[in-house]
């Protein structure tokens, strides 16, 4: 099957330098995470999770970075005149080692991307069988991408995506990573909206943490949209999902530190009669005793008796 759309060699010259401009835009926003970690809790107190997490993305996405730049100029100076095609061959090579690594660090990205995703819904919810299902389709996403990889090593003919056993392992994998992304945050949102609705008739202040689910919902479907964008491209086999796919890269690291610098900014949010916010302290920690409402001695037949659920360690999280 021809590809279509852009030609290729514009694709991946296109995509190289929208990956860089989104590149350098989160390692802007690794700054500001580890800002976030350390701010009024010093070095020593730092949240680790988060730390490891933010210092994999930004190693990963500038791994990327690196061979992309490797593979752009093989492909438009070392190799121009020498393979019959000239660049364009090159990059539809899928066989190109620069190509198998390139995809394998993609690939771990987007694993530890979903992992992260899962380990939320972990924290809120405090129950494993909640993240029975996710984690499924993450076993799923990691072994479609690295099968995906490993076939391209084997690629026939003209090497391309479109027609070699790497390609079928394409659609499932983007679908995949699409469904984890979204049912582990709709999760998560789901369980921050229910302690919101629980503690919502007894709140002594005006506080709400629905701004929280603005947080992760607005990171899960930028996050989305450039993945369905990318899937799309390549079910129409059109070059675009090379641009899509690199930019992806980055966004992946921005959606996390985004949710992290967004949270630390409405630091210490009152919530209710002792239930707070302390994004800055760590990362996102909702600390939600369990409170009870008396009324008064003479209206005892209406005494209401609430219980907020405990949501601990959200800030292993983000």
């Amino acid at each position: 099957m021809a590809s279509t759309g852009i030609s290729l060699d514009a694709a991946i010259i296109t995509s190289t330098v929208l990956e860089g401009i989104l590149y350098g835009f989160s390692v802007l926003m690794f700054m500001g995470t580890i800002w976030a970690s350390i701010h009024k809790r010093g070095i020593r107190n730092v949240n680790r999770p988060i730390t490891v997490v933010a210092i994999l993305l930004l190693i990963l996405s500038t791994a990327h970075m690196v061979v992309d730049i490797i593979r752009l100029e093989d492909g438009l100076v070392k190799y121009r005149d020498t393979l019959p095609g000239g660049s364009v061959a090159f990059f539809r090579d899928i066989n190109q080692k620069t190509y198998v690594i390139k995809y394998t660090i993609y690939a771990l990205q987007t694993l530890l991307g979903d992992g992260v995703v899962i380990f939320r819904c972990y924290v809120v919810w405090q129950s494993v069988w909640v993240i029975i299902l996710p984690s499924i389709l993450w076993c799923g996403v990691a072994v479609t991408g690295f099968t995906a990889t490993y076939m391209a090593l084997w690629a026939t003919g003209d090497g391309s995506i479109y027609t070699n056993h790497s390609g079928q392992w394409v659609t499932p994998f983007f679908s995949l990573t699409i469904s984890t992304n979204l049912i582990g945050s709709g999760l998560l949102a789901y369980r921050i909206w229910t302690v919101e609705r629980s503690v919502s008739t007894i709140r002594a202040t005006k506080g709400t943490m629905m701004h929280i689910v603005r947080i992760f919902m607005d990171a899960a479907f930028m996050y989305s949209a450039a993945l369905f964008s990318t899937l799309m491209c390549f079910i129409c086999s059109n070059n675009g999902q090379y641009i899509m796919l690199d930019m992806t890269m980055p966004i992946i690291s921005i959606t996390f530190y985004m949710v992290l610098i967004r949270l630390t900014i409405r630091n210490r949010i009152p919530m209710a009669s002792g239930v707070t916010i302390s994004e800055t302290e760590r990362g996102i920690q909702y600390s939600m005793k369990p409170l009870q409402v008396h009324i008064s001695p003479f209206n005892r037949d209406k005494t209401l008796a609430c219980k907020a659920e405990t949501m601990e360690e959200a800030s292993r999280n983000v």
